[in-house]
This record gives C-alpha cells, structure tokens and sequence, in this order.
C-alpha cells in the first residue's frame, strides 16, 4: 500500500488521540497532528518517522495553505463545542480549509460531523438546525455548504452518536466523563422506567472505522456517509445492564412519563434549553444505518454497556 500524507486536526481531543496513535503504530503514513497546543498530545509521537506535530489554530488555517495542498487524506475533528467562535470554526475556517485542499490530488477528507444532525432515517433533522445548541447547529449548516466545494465528491462524513473514551494517556469524553457520577445515582435510577433508546461508540471503534476508510476510500457511487454508533440500546436496558454490572437489584419501576418529567423540572427549578425539551419529547435517537468495526469484519473494543463502565473505569461489583 502506498504511503499518503495524512492531516489529522484536532489531534489533541478524545477522538483525535485514538485516530494518531492508530495510525502511529499500524500504518507507515507520513502523519501532520494539528494541535492548539503540542503539550497535550499525550501519544508517543517519536515511536517512529514520519509523525509531524504542527501547531497551529483553525482560527488561522490560512497559515496551513502549502501544507493543505500536498495533503492526499485529511481527517477534520477539530471542533469548538461552544462559545463565540463557534461558528467561525465549525463551519467558516472548516469551509476555507476545505477549499485549501487540492481537489485533484486529496482523495478522501473524512469530515466528523454528529449524529444529533440527523433523524432516524439517517436525513438531515430540520430541528437540529432550528433548536440546536450552537455546536449541532454549525454542523448542520456546514455540511449545507459542502455541494458547492470543489472537493465535494470526496468528502466521507460521519455521524457519531454517543462517544465514549478515553485512559491515563487520552481526554475523556464528555459521556465518560460523567459516568462515574450518573452510577452513584444507581439506587434511585433503578426505579425509573423510560421510553427512549441511542446508540454509543467507543473513540477506539472510531478510530478503528477511520483507518479502514483510509485504507480502503470509498468508490464512485459508494456511501460516503456512515453513522458510527454500536447496535441500538434502550434507555431501559441500559438500566438493567448497569445495575447487573454493580450488582444492585431492580424491585419496581415507575414509568418516567413526560407529565412527571415536566413537574420534576418545575419542582427543582432546573433550567432547560429548547435543545433539552426537544430532546425529551423526540427521546430515540436511533438510526436506520449504523456503522462500527463489525461492519467491515473488524473486532469491535467496546460494545456493551458493562464496556462502557469498565472502560470509563467502574469498577464490577
């Protein structure tokens, strides 16, 4: 297999962290890891030639021009979650890097969008671009841009759903992040019975799935568009399974109807975004097409909730 310059951006987040050290230690790819900042890239960027760190802004992606233009893969994670330069980043300097690209010579950008952008049948999800915190709603407009770049044909986009990850050695995620606290939470959630359902994916599976597009770039006429999530989970079994994994058995459940939802966000005075009451009257982000490792005969590293604990560190009782 011929060596291609491969751009990873965002290469210092979560996701990031597990696509370089994939690529790192299972291709011979000559690698450019952009980061804000190279200290907190925590892989071993010396394990082998050909791994450049760059430091650089998407801010400034101007200054990445004759950078961009020899490039044969880019890989776009980068992403700001919030705040005034939200759009900026996830659309304006996403589309200008876009553009910088050399249509002809790069023969796949794998562009990491979010699962929240689409409806069950994997379309665009109008009220995501309505109601959506900044963040979804900068993605659902870039991905309206991409018909008019030159290098559209060559965009592979992915969805992921809930991301999990990270160690000692990556950033967690925000969901693994929390975990810890949502299962001290256990003797009170066991009681609760909800109508909803979403699918997960470990940061490791990403990588995993990034690789083989890599590899093996889809051909003319081939999806290029792959919700990345494992097989869908329901909110009730996702209770059922933690509580198996800590050892704390269910008795009774009480529904969690929306009328009861509604007063307990009146009697605590929790404030919600229209996103959030969105979000609770749609309740199943599932998808039609889902994609993981498995899909392509590949081993799957996390795809059961008791996984999901053990690999965000709860430790089985």
């Amino acid at each position: 297999m011929s060596q291609k310059r491969i751009l990873v951006t965002g290469a210092s987040g979560c996701i990031g962290h597990y696509i370089s050290e994939s690529l790192i230690q299972e291709t011979q790819h000559e690698l450019y890891l952009l980061v804000r900042n190279p200290d907190k890239l925590q892989i071993d960027t010396s394990a082998r030639p050909g791994v450049h760190v760059v430091q650089g802004d998407m801010q400034k992606v101007g200054d990445l021009a004759e950078l961009l233009e020899t490039i044969d893969v880019a890989v776009l994670t980068a992403t700001a979650w919030g705040g005034t330069g939200t759009f900026d980043i996830n659309v304006a300097k996403t589309i200008e890097l876009l553009n910088l690209l050399d249509a002809q010579k790069c023969e796949q950008v794998i562009y990491f969008s979010t699962a929240s952008v689409l409806d069950s049948k994997n379309q665009p999800l109008k009220e995501a671009g309505e109601l959506g915190t900044d963040y979804i709603r900068s993605k659902f407009d870039c991905l309206r841009k991409f018909s008019k770049l030159a290098i559209e044909s060559k965009i592979t986009k992915v969805f992921p759903t809930l991301v999990v990850g990270g160690d000692e050695n990556k950033p967690s995620s925000q969901i693994t992040s929390g975990i810890p606290e949502v299962t001290k939470y256990v003797n009170l959630i066991r009681f609760l019975k909800a109508d909803g359902s979403f699918h997960f994916i470990h940061a490791k599976d990403i990588a995993t799935v990034v690789k083989h597009l890599i590899d093996n770039p889809p051909k003319e006429k081939e999806p290029r568009k792959y919700v990345l999530g494992q097989e869908k989970i329901t909110a009730n079994q996702a209770i059922e399974e933690i509580c198996r994994y800590l050892d704390t058995k269910i008795y009774f459940r009480i529904p969690l109807s929306s009328s009861l939802a509604d007063v307990i966000i009146k009697t605590f005075n929790i404030q919600m975004a229209a996103w959030d009451r969105f979000c609770m009257k749609y309740r199943h982000f599932s998808y039609e097409k889902i994609t993981n490792p498995k899909t392509f005969n590949l081993p799957n590293h996390c795809h059961t909730m008791s996984d999901v604990l053990k690999t965000s560190g709860v430790k089985k009782k």
